[in-house]
């Protein structure tokens, strides 16, 4: 096994469908309030609207983003029943899990925690396994992940739409308008796909391999304790 198949290993791929239905059931089970319970409802939505546009011939190949849609989904619902479980989650994951209760952590910084450790973290890897799986390279994936790409960018939307207080009350002397200001999904979504080019030309330098996921893992996840700064209200 190479070091890029123990950093992204193979698992069964599922459909989207299948995916909208677990995340559907994680929600039933969560309180509101919990920070992971925040993540998933934002996500959950952005997951059907994948759901429908790969029915409605969006994709220049739906079986694939098919393939990444679900993959990238059950790496989340992976850390959600590892937590669930008490075993050791990926770094990226922890500060949403050992915070998700905290009384002075919003709403919107669990969304943004969340999006963060799946797209900085996640998203790499379920391109790297959806390439080996599919035996294809990064450029007949490159179209597909732009469209996915518009997707997730509508997270972002729906977090400012849902989550934030209105123009009235989030102003620039609230800590959470300096938050917000430090992260962006764009640069995230950048990121990711350089991380993901890196890993696929690596492939065959395993211990750099392994180091880069390492890394990559505690820097997304150092990133994630910061947005889940605690705030005064």
């Amino acid at each position: 096994m190479t070091s890029v198949e123990r950093a992204a290993p193979a698992r069964r791929a599922v459909s989207v469908d299948r995916i909208v239905g677990r995340m559907r059931a994680v929600g039933a089970e969560l309180p509101p309030g919990d920070g992971v319970a925040v993540f998933n409802q934002v996500y959950l939505s952005v997951t059907e609207e994948l759901q429908r546009r790969l029915t409605g011939g969006h994709f220049e190949d739906s079986g694939a983003a098919d393939e990444l849609g679900a993959r990238f989904a059950g790496r989340y619902l992976d850390a959600v029943d590892a937590a669930a479980a008490g075993r050791r989650t990926p770094r990226c994951w922890r500060p949403l899990f050992q915070l998700r209760r905290h009384p002075s952590v919003r709403a919107t910084q669990f969304a943004l925690a969340g999006i963060n450790a799946h797209i900085g973290h996640d998203l790499p890897l379920a391109l790297v396994e959806t390439c080996r799986a599919r035996d294809a390279g990064p450029r007949e994936l490159e179209a597909d992940f732009e469209r996915v790409g518009e997707l997730l960018t509508s997270l972002e939307e729906r977090i400012r739409e849902d989550l934030m207080p209105g123009p009235d009350l989030l102003d620039v002397a609230d800590p959470l308008t300096h938050l917000l200001g430090a992260w962006s999904l764009e640069r995230a979504r950048d990121g990711a796909w350089a991380a993901f080019r890196a890993l696929w030309g690596l492939r065959g330098l395993p211990d750099l391999v392994e180091e880069f996921v390492e890394r990559l893992d505690a820097s997304v996840g150092m990133a994630g304790r910061c947005l889940l700064t605690p705030l005064c209200r």
